[in-house]
């Protein structure tokens, strides 16, 4: 039965994934602190120390069967989370017991773990995203030559695109991708430090074997999928490495953040719309109202994130010397609501973009409300190769194009400048001639060509390394 007498967070019953959540549970941590106990127990066996394949047997036997209620009233008595599991482990395994931890600190588990979710964590984020990627790549490609309006300072500009407009979602998300494959192809565990990063403990135990001590680390890393611990730390593993993730992290949100703002505004234009589902209310008093509402969740989650970053910043900027303990509660809650919510923004995301709805005709009558305004420099250039004065033809055209955005802002009547150009006996275009130059397609540039290029360099190796297939994404209420 569902708890509904207390505080339950939004990102395990509205927005983060089942497998987001899992990387971030209990049982994963826990799990993982065994593996890691197993890792140091083989490990140092390897290296002479006197531990049985027995002892070893045992420990994988129960690794994970864990016994959470055994560690939960040994943490109540001695309030420390690490000897309460050792305690609990060393229950289910009473051969292993006396050699469960040895010679680590708690940090061994703490931060190994904290930083193995961070690998798989953002394995994850990789997956989601490169499905977005994929399904902006297969928009973007539709749509590459359908024009519609650009604009500048939110005033329309020139033409674009839309196949064009999504690249630069699809770049900003490129780039995010790459900062992050940067930040895991950098991570390192933090390995068996000791309590002030001497690993002081471990060369007592193997008698001042420094090459032994060294071995020891290199076999848990080997064991729990790494390449190598850090060379250097004092208690704990860098705050900055969490700093670095959350702000790539960050880099995610405000991806999605920008990408979400322009939808907003292209279905509040009527020109692009997310998807809508058949029996979906959009306002409890207006039955008509079809509100970009995932959009807008897109936006909420993704402030969130920007304003998250900032803690891991300051935990690391805070330190003191080989550690403080501050770093503990505002870590656990800063770092995993960041990859909770950034999974919730691209589980709407790739839903969006799955299903963008587009109303080629709107754009279309958009784009011909404008065009004659756009198109004055083409016809001031043509009027030039029939002998007409620049600064002359450009005076001519500014005093018209004015006129006639007065006839429409001022009157709500239609845009006359074609007309008004045409009968100018200045002008030495035809009415016939001048209407040629209202081809949309004239305006767009390197657009389709942009749009191909841009899919085969940059964004199709990064679907070659990401993209497993589709992704069903989890969409809550």
């Amino acid at each position: 039965m569902e708890n509904h007498d207390g505080y339950r967070s939004p990102f395990s019953t509205r927005y983060a994934s089942k497998e987001m959540q899992y990387i971030f549970s209990d049982d994963f941590k826990f799990g993982t602190w065994r593996r890691l106990w197993i890792a140091l127990a083989k490990a140092e066996q390897q290296l002479g120390l006197p531990i049985t394949d027995e002892q070893i047997a045992e420990l994988v036997q129960h690794q994970n069967d864990i016994n959470y209620e055994v560690a939960q009233k040994r943490e109540q008595e001695v309030r420390h989370d690490v000897m309460s599991h050792v305690y609990a482990y060393g229950k289910q395994c009473p051969l292993a017991e006396p050699i469960i931890h040895l010679g680590a600190t708690s940090c061994y588990v703490g931060d190994n773990t904290d930083v193995i979710i961070l690998r798989e964590a953002s394995r994850l984020i990789q997956k989601k995203a490169a499905q977005v990627m994929k399904n902006l790549a297969d928009f973007a490609d539709r749509y590459k030559a359908l024009p519609c309006l650009a604009y500048t300072h939110l005033q329309p500009a020139q033409l674009t695109t839309v196949g064009k407009r999504a690249t630069l979602w699809l770049n900003d998300l490129a780039e995010d991708m790459e900062n992050l494959e940067f930040q895991l192809s950098r991570l390192k565990l933090l390995g068996s430090k000791g309590t002030t990063g001497t690993q002081a403990s471990f060369m007592e135990l193997f008698g001042g074997d420094e090459q032994k001590v060294k071995k020891l680390e290199q076999l848990i890393a080997e064991e729990m999928g790494f390449s190598a611990c850090v060379p250097v730390s004092g208690q704990t593993y860098s705050r900055k490495v969490d700093a670095c993730f959350l702000s790539v992290l960050s880099g995610f949100a405000q991806s999605a953040y920008k990408f979400s703002n322009d939808m907003r505004l292209l279905q509040s234009f009527e020109e692009m719309e997310e998807p809508f589902e058949k029996n979906q209310i959009g306002s409890s008093a207006m039955p008509y109202k079809r509100n970009p509402m995932r959009c807008e969740r897109i936006s909420a989650l993704a402030r969130y994130v920007i304003i998250d970053a900032v803690n891991p910043a300051v935990t690391a900027g805070t330190q003191w010397f080989e550690r403080t303990l501050d770093d503990s509660a505002n870590k656990r809650i800063a770092v995993a609501e960041a990859f909770l919510a950034v999974d919730a923004i691209l589980n709407i995301y790739c839903n969006v973009t799955s299903g963008l709805v587009v109303y080629d005709q709107i754009i279309h009558r958009r784009v011909m409300e404008k065009l004659p305004f756009m198109a004055t420099e083409n016809i001031m250039m043509e009027s030039v190769k029939r002998g007409g004065d620049r600064q002359a033809l450009h005076e001519i055209i500014r005093v018209h194009s004015h006129a006639a955005a007065a006839q429409v802002k001022l009157y709500g009547g239609a845009n006359d400048l074609i007309r008004r150009i045409a009968e100018d006996e200045r002008i030495p275009l035809t009415e016939e001639e001048i209407l040629k130059e209202l081809d949309p397609e004239k305006y767009i540039g390197r657009c389709p060509s942009q749009v191909e290029e841009f899919l085969q360099n940059v964004v199709d190796p990064i679907l070659q390394k990401y993209y497993t297939g589709t992704v069903a994404a989890e969409l809550t209420v």
